[in-house]
């Protein structure tokens, strides 16, 4: 990247759905291009382990385990979500 502190979900995680991308064809434009790429959890739709995932309450346990939601680039605009949860065992 040219300039490495706007790295996009989709230039970090090499998925290929931003548009023009290598599997844009056959799993469609990912939800978060081009407008919410560094916020990509908050975006309902978009692609994680090679499923298309819901709304974000039905996912954000999984983004908080993604390594682009945890690196430098994502965009948390001061509101963090963590998970206590190791190996589905979460503690209350």
């Amino acid at each position: 990247m040219a300039n490495d502190s706007k790295y996009n979900c989709w230039e970090f995680m090499k998925c290929g759905r931003e548009f023009g991308g290598s599997k844009a064809h056959e799993l469609g434009v990912c939800q978060a291009y081009p407008d919410n790429g560094q916020q990509c959890a908050s975006v309902d739709g978009t692609l994680c382990g090679g499923k298309v995932q819901g709304t974000f309450a039905m996912k954000i346990f999984d983004c908080v385990k993604c390594e682009f939601y945890n690196s430098k680039y994502y965009q948390h605009n001061n509101l963090k979500f963590t998970s206590n949860c190791n190996n589905n065992s979460c503690d209350n």
